[in-house]
């Protein structure tokens, strides 16, 4: 079991495969939006559905941070952290990870088309876009 957890929307395809992704490759513990306990859901904001979540025992971490700390924990984190460790001495980097992750949310119907992974929510085939 985890010291973490990424929280997701499970309707969503184009999120489900990146779940699955950063799945396969750590060992968080993967929570859909409605799979949610109520204490898991109190730790998180108001509007949590409008974006991925990664909650940790002191920290809640959300929308573009969440990502970019589920990417520092997989298997290819160590390579990763030098990289992030200098743009975040960058005034503009985590408005510019912010605005990446807006952009592929407010997209991620036309990315699904590319990838994507049959939601949990919505399991009835298995006629997954997977890597």
């Amino acid at each position: 079991m985890s010291d973490a957890t990424l929280v997701y929307d499970d309707h969503c395809g184009f999120c489900t495969w990146w779940a699955a992704l950063i799945a396969n490759r750590t060992d968080l513990d993967l929570v859909g939006f409605s799979e949610l306990s109520d204490r898991l859901r109190d730790r998180l904001p108001a509007s949590y559905e409008r974006c991925a979540h990664l909650v940790t025992d002191d920290t809640v971490y959300s929308c573009g941070a969440a990502i970019e700390e589920a990417l520092l924990r997989t298997d290819s984190g160590a390579e990763l952290g030098p990289v992030v460790a200098f743009l975040r001495q960058f005034e503009d980097y985590e408005r510019l990870r912010e605005r990446a992750y807006r952009w592929a949310a407010d997209n991620r119907d036309t990315l699904g088309a590319i990838v994507s992974k049959t939601p949990p929510a919505e399991r009835d085939s298995d006629d997954d876009r997977s890597e």
